[in-house]
């Protein structure tokens, strides 16, 4: 028996599960590394004493991957994979990329496009009225009505198009915790419209009292100045001080964001980053070559998350936000004493970083306090006076690692 999570029958009777309580379904192969969002969420479920089991790329024109776990005691929770189903297919001129560093052997053609969806009706056809929870990348950015460069239209929120009973937006380990506890006590999903950093629908009649509305899928499919808008209240609200529910109307329907997840603490994200990861791809895939995309992060450490910059590329401040929140020196020392301990370690740590690179602190006082600045960026047009720059602690952190 080996230490990644099941992934067949015979996986489960090894372990002496019957059952699994929770089902989860990626686009990428089963990579158990905490770079990849999978492993994160699985391995939180799992040590909150729940079974939990991988389905990594099934073949989505036919029921028989989606069988070989079983049914689910609690739920299916689905992912399209680290990255956009859409941007691991396509090259920006739309033409069909040949590779995908997430697929075992970098063969591209193993998820379907618009991973998400296709997987959320597979799993609808075949279990009917099952929990069914959506998360990552794909799904948390394209939660609202929003523009789609392939197909160059507005699609409606992928929870509505999918037709999964909640979304989990931006880093979900707060999220799935209180999922995962309140359907083992009994709660339906469908009442669950209170969890923080996550997104439902529901009749407009019972829309919450004193959400944020912003333009319709109608007006913004209609309207570039209303799409503009809605983006702008969108990106108002993504605060998890003064952040309001966010609502927006799709025909007979109400898409309903909760205001975002409270940003992991130090002592919480050390216990995420110490779970116990194989921090490799799944034995199956060796004889396919391994999974490329284990190589750049085998031997990284991520010491932070969330990024104050705000640029206008990147998707960064809508899924990790712009509040950084970081590990403790001393978890990020003994992670790098694993890693020169593993058997193909060559002698150097690739990168200590995360989506903000060298800062370990929010940007200022007043974003601890009030939260972030409305229509304000902490970086353009020019640096704000108030933004602390210092790098003191995160340059005393690689000397230490230097010297391991």
């Amino acid at each position: 028996m080996n230490g990644f999570l099941p992934v067949s029958k015979k996986d489960m009777a090894e372990r002496g599960i019957e059952q699994l309580d929770f089902i989860c379904i990626t686009g990428d192969s089963y990579v158990d590394h905490p770079s990849f969002g999978i492993a994160i969420i699985s391995r939180m479920i799992e040590s909150l004493g729940f079974t939990v089991g991988i389905i990594a790329q099934p073949d989505w024109r036919s029921e028989r991957d989606f069988l070989k776990l079983g049914r689910p005691k609690y739920a299916f929770l689905v992912t399209s994979g680290n990255i956009d189903s859409m941007v691991a297919h396509y090259t920006s001129a739309k033409k069909k990329r040949s590779d995908d560093a997430y697929t075992a052997g970098g063969k591209a053609g193993k998820r379907p496009d618009r991973a998400v969806i296709v997987y959320c009706r597979k799993i609808r056809e075949i279990f009917g009225d099952i929990p069914l929870a959506i998360g990552g990348l794909e799904a948390s950015l394209r939660r609202f009505a929003h523009y789609d460069y392939w197909d160059d239209c507005v699609k409606p929120s992928v929870l509505i198009e999918s037709g999964a009973d909640l979304l989990m937006y931006g880093m979900s380990e707060h999220q799935i915790t209180e999922i995962s506890k309140r359907l083992a006590a009994g709660e339906n999903i469908r009442n669950m419209t209170d969890i923080r950093g996550t997104c439902y629908a529901t009749e407009p009649v019972n829309t919450p009292i004193g959400a944020a509305e912003c333009p319709s899928l109608k007006q913004v499919s209609e309207n570039k100045e209303l799409y503009a808008k809605a983006c702008r209240q969108q990106y108002d609200q993504q605060d998890e001080i003064y952040g309001k529910t966010v609502i927006q109307r799709h025909g007979n329907l109400m898409l309903v964001q909760n205001p975002p997840a409270y940003c992991l603490t130090t002592k919480e994200m050390d216990y995420v980053y110490s779970l116990p990861y194989m921090r490799a791809y799944h034995p199956s895939y060796e004889k396919l070559g391994g999974v490329p995309g284990i190589r750049e992060v085998e031997f990284s450490i991520t010491h932070n998350r969330g990024c104050f910059g705000n640029c206008n590329f990147c998707s960064i401040a809508l899924h990790q936000g712009r509040k950084i929140s970081c590990r403790s020196e001393e978890s990020i020392l003994k992670e790098a004493e694993m890693l020169v301990k593993m058997p193909n370690f060559k002698g150097y740590i690739h990168d200590v970083g995360g989506p903000t690179a060298n800062f370990r602190h929010p940007s200022c006082e007043k974003q601890i306090k009030l939260g972030l600045c409305k229509g304000k960026k902490c970086l353009a047009p020019v640096p704000c006076k108030a933004l602390e720059v210092d790098h003191t602690e995160y340059l005393g952190i690689l000397r230490k690692l230097r010297s391991i």
